[in-house]
């Protein structure tokens, strides 16, 4: 079989090869010799953005940076200004990768990458992914993602995906008569992975789960699955794991920057050190230690289009305490910044607690599939879900004592059974939004 997948990378100008080549390097350094490139590789990218980028110029003022902490953080709001007042000089939306973010954070931009920094995201991603025998240009995927609706994007998905080895499952539409398809094809069709969103990949699992099904059994070639864009809990893992009968590997990224991190075959979530660096800072944009809690804060090493220097992703996280800058290790991932939830008597959750204590009552017989739960007043949340029977009372009884004891008491609860949840354009399900 030809590389279709690096042959359509190279002629869209993409130097894939070279990338490859120079990230196999980077991977060899030894400490010592990593440690100097990744002190080269910051200082030359301020380098060339100060003197390249206005917009960069301008965010950093006038001020002579002394050190590294001195840089300011970039956040979201930042970048919502139009492409061309963001772009690097020599660079013009014809000669670089454009996208847009997903809009998960509720704050979508549109983005760009040089074309080599786009190479060694592809470089990093193909590496990693072989960790698990996965070739993207010899391996047959099982995506679970959206896909656009419009005649022009739908067909352009398609082909892309044929380029690519994909077979996409769009899931926009998870009833059972649409997963007793995709259950078909895989008796058909001899995948060696599944990738795509959490949500959907779940909602699958427990559909083979009621029928008893081993994932595997039907289609033996399967080597492993990738969930990403959505927390994986320990208990879904668990599930993935028994329905599918392979290896469940989470990754965490954002499509301006790289996989940030990405489960290794010992079941670390290492992060990638090669194209980025990530620190974890205080309110106060001070660099806390390995083990704290804080902002996920994100410096691209090599994106010269548009910077992305002490980029705050609107994530929450720790680094384990036995990280080193050669071999960061993401120890937590607590989901965004945005979605924290503010209760009456003046104290925070986060957006998480809600969905741990509502997910340990309502699935506990399988019959709740899905939900979502949304802040409409201080003291008000409403919860949507889609289930084969209503809600009782007794159920519902359970979940308000339970959020008395993990939250605080008289909070009230709308319980709204519907036939399908709302998802982002992208096939997203957002679990917590609040609307204060």
């Amino acid at each position: 079989m030809i590389s279709l997948f690096d042959i359509s990378l190279q002629l869209n100008g993409f130097p894939i090869q070279k990338a490859k080549a120079d990230l196999a390097a980077i991977t060899r350094l030894s400490e010592e010799e990593f440690l100097k490139f990744l002190e080269r590789q910051k200082h030359e990218i301020v380098h060339f953005h100060l003197h390249n980028n206005p917009f960069y110029n301008e965010l950093t003022g006038s001020k002579i940076v002394q050190q590294w902490e001195d840089l300011p953080v970039l956040n979201k709001q930042n970048l919502q200004k139009p492409l061309q007042e963001r772009l690097s000089k020599g660079y013009t939306s014809k000669n670089v990768y454009v996208n847009k973010t997903s809009g998960s954070s509720g704050t979508p931009f549109v983005f760009a990458k040089d074309k080599y920094s786009h190479a060694l995201t592809w470089a990093s991603n193909i590496m990693r992914f072989g960790w698990f025998g996965i070739d993207f240009n010899h391996s047959y995927q099982a995506r679970f993602y959206g896909i656009p609706m419009d005649f022009f994007g739908y067909h352009k998905e398609r082909f892309k995906d044929f380029l690519g080895g994909r077979f996409r499952f769009p899931v926009f539409d998870l009833s059972d008569e649409v997963l007793e398809k995709f259950l078909q094809k895989f008796k058909t069709k001899r995948f060696d992975y599944l990738n795509g969103y959490t949500s959907s990949i779940v909602l699958f699992a427990k559909f083979l789960e009621q029928k008893n099904i081993v994932l595997k059994e039907i289609c033996p070639t399967l080597k492993a699955c990738f969930v990403t864009s959505e927390m994986l809990f320990e208990s879904d893992k668990k599930l993935l794991e028994k329905q599918f009968g392979i290896p469940i590997i989470n990754e965490y990224g954002a499509s301006e920057l790289d996989l940030i991190a990405f489960e290794n075959p010992k079941g670390e979530w290492q992060v990638n050190s090669e194209t980025l660096f990530v620190e974890i800072l205080d309110e106060n944009d001070l660099v806390l230690p390995y083990g704290k809690e804080g902002r996920i804060v994100i410096t691209s090493l090599f994106n010269k289009a548009n910077p992305f220097i002490r980029y705050d992703i609107g994530d929450i996280g720790i680094l384990d305490e036995k990280s080193t800058l050669q071999k960061p290790i993401l120890k937590k991932l607590t989901g965004r910044t945005n979605d924290v939830a503010l209760l009456p008597s003046g104290k925070k959750s986060p957006g998480l607690t809600f969905y741990y204590v509502t997910k340990s009552i309502i699935e506990d017989d399988g019959n709740v599939k899905e939900f979502i739960i949304k802040q409409t007043q201080l003291d008000t949340f409403e919860i949507e879900y889609v289930s084969a029977k209503e809600l009782d009372s007794n159920q519902i009884q359970k979940i308000n004592e339970a959020i008395a004891l993990y939250l605080e008491p008289d909070l009230n609860f709308i319980f709204t059974r519907k036939m399908v949840l709302e998802r982002s354009n992208r096939g997203k399900l957002k679990q917590f939004k609040s609307y204060l």
